[in-house]
């Protein structure tokens, strides 16, 4: 088997889990996020040329949903709401607490060594909780400054353990 067959191997298992239908195509690019923790381009490519359909077109959807993205992600996923409520009560200097520490800038969101990946979203829908933050898939209310700095070095010292 070639090499580029065993690099697309599983991206073909999954298009063939759904057995290649285009109405199929956003599981398959979850279920291609969930592989390869983002949408590699390449793979994109591979998608359309296998399902017949334009790299485009694929494009399309892979750029339209919020769900997916096109570069690589940290491991641990902080998301910081910025909504109003969030943001009264005090969203951005929780994002500039974590900006610092991390080194990161808003077109740099992840750090090198992928361990983490900030993000803004518009809202978590716990704003009596405001300010919230999900970090690792749970949920944080009330958070500080100093409150998230905290969250980082457990995620960051529950990483080196592993």
């Amino acid at each position: 088997m070639e090499n580029r067959d065993i690099k697309f191997l599983k991206l073909q298992q999954i298009i063939d889990s759904h057995e290649g239908k285009v109405s199929h195509l956003i599981a398959i690019l979850q279920e291609t996020q969930a592989e390869y923790g983002y949408l590699p381009k390449e793979a994109l490519t591979y998608i359309a040329t296998a399902m017949g359909i334009s790299p485009a077109t694929v494009l399309g959807v892979a750029t339209f949903y919020a769900q997916f993205s096109l570069i690589p992600k940290g491991k641990y996923v902080i998301r910081v709401c910025d909504g109003t409520a969030c943001h009264v009560r005090g969203s951005e200097p929780i994002m500039m607490a974590l900006r610092k520490e991390l080194s990161l800038t808003p077109d740099n969101p992840t750090t090198s060594d992928l361990m983490f990946t900030v993000e803004t979203v518009s809202c978590l829908g716990a704003c009596g909780l405001a300010p919230v933050v999900v970090a690792d898939e749970e949920v944080h209310g009330q958070m500080t400054p100093d409150g998230i700095l905290e969250i980082i070095k457990k995620l960051a010292n529950a990483a080196s353990e592993n």
